[in-house]
């Protein structure tokens, strides 16, 4: 299998910008049973059916209006005498089910090597060091959490809060027949996994970076933000965020020296292109190395020095248009049609 690690601002840019639709698919390594063999989103190739999940997602699923919708259930998950930042699930609900460690044991799975992945004729290897095994009994337990949610949404007598959330529009999308290709279970659990899996410990880990600073003029500046805004108030709410400049840029330089994911979900060329001079072959995995990338030189100056302040006054951000800082992702590879 060939491969290439993207790891500077510059190549980043010519790889998922000028050849963007050359580097559109994304193989499915070692995880293809908890993708529904590509029936989610991030591992959907690159089709009709991959455009109109995307398009779903964005227009129903995380729109502004709808993610603020959800502000209640944020705020009551953030009542109480203190806050576990690297647990995202109600704690007694995951213990009383017992699918801590099983998410956890999936998000490992899903960074490990596989040799069938690489060198084919060596899946066997897979069999017998005990990985293909793990998968099996892992997605085996996540299915039936996903399906025992979705038959406790489908009951007539759900709770009120299940209301309105994200798997009940999912489903009602399906049943409406809403969606310009029909929406099957496959779609609906992949997505669910994509929810779970990728979009909760990489923003718990953020935080908990964030948190453990060690630079307490940075600490210091930002707490004096916080108390100019909040005032005799005593709390934070998601509105004031908007006035904390300073904030905003500590998560930013955050998210610059320690990404979420240090070597992003690798994408797979169509089409034969050429980056930076070289020809790249199709079928070829590209992998891109989004902390090398933080760390680039020829963009960031003084790039090991933790420096929020680069951020004031600037319109870089980390939604995937800037090449030098790129934690989830290019908005290329993600953008849908």
């Amino acid at each position: 299998m060939n491969a290439i690690v993207i790891s500077s601002a510059r190549v980043a840019k010519l790889a998922f910008k000028d050849n963007d639709l050359a580097i559109a698919n994304r193989p499915i390594l070692g995880l293809e049973k908890h993708s529904y063999n590509g029936n989610d989103i991030t591992f959907s190739k690159y089709n009709e059916t991959w455009r109109e999940l995307r398009k779903l997602s964005v227009i129903h699923l995380f729109s502004v209006k709808q993610v603020a919708s959800f502000y209640p259930i944020r705020r009551d998950q953030l009542t109480g005498s203190h806050v576990e930042l690297d647990s995202w699930k109600n704690y007694e609900e995951l213990e009383e089910r017992r699918f801590d460690k099983v998410f956890k044991e999936c998000q490992e799975l899903a960074g490990a090597f596989y040799f069938g992945d690489h060198f084919p004729l060596l899946g066997w290897i897979d069999k017998l060091n005990g990985m293909k095994s793990r998968i099996d009994n892992n997605f085996r337990i996540l299915d039936y959490f996903y399906q025992g949610l979705i038959d406790e949404h489908l009951d007539p007598n759900r709770p009120e809060s299940m209301r309105g959330d994200i798997l009940d529009l999912l489903i009602k999308l399906k049943q409406d027949q809403a969606a310009a290709v029909p929406l099957k279970w496959e779609n609906i659990k992949g997505i669910l996994m994509n929810v779970f899996i990728a979009g909760t410990d990489t923003s718990s880990s953020t935080l908990v970076w964030a948190l453990l600073i060690k630079h307490p003029q940075a600490m210091k500046k930002a707490q004096e933000e916080v108390r100019n805004i909040v005032g005799t108030k005593g709390t934070v709410d998601e509105v004031d965020i908007q006035s904390l400049p300073y904030l905003k840029a500590i998560i930013k330089e955050t998210l610059r020296l320690f990404p979420p994911v240090p070597l992003s979900l690798p994408k797979e060329t169509i089409d034969k292109c050429t980056i930076d001079g070289y020809e790249i072959p199709a079928k070829t995995t590209v992998y891109m190395n989004t902390h090398a990338i933080g760390l680039d030189p020829e963009y960031w100056e003084n790039p090991t020095e933790f420096m929020p302040d680069r951020f004031l006054n600037s319109t870089i951000d980390y939604k995937g248009h800037d090449y030098g800082l790129l934690p989830f992702g290019t908005a290329e590879e993600d953008a849908p049609e």
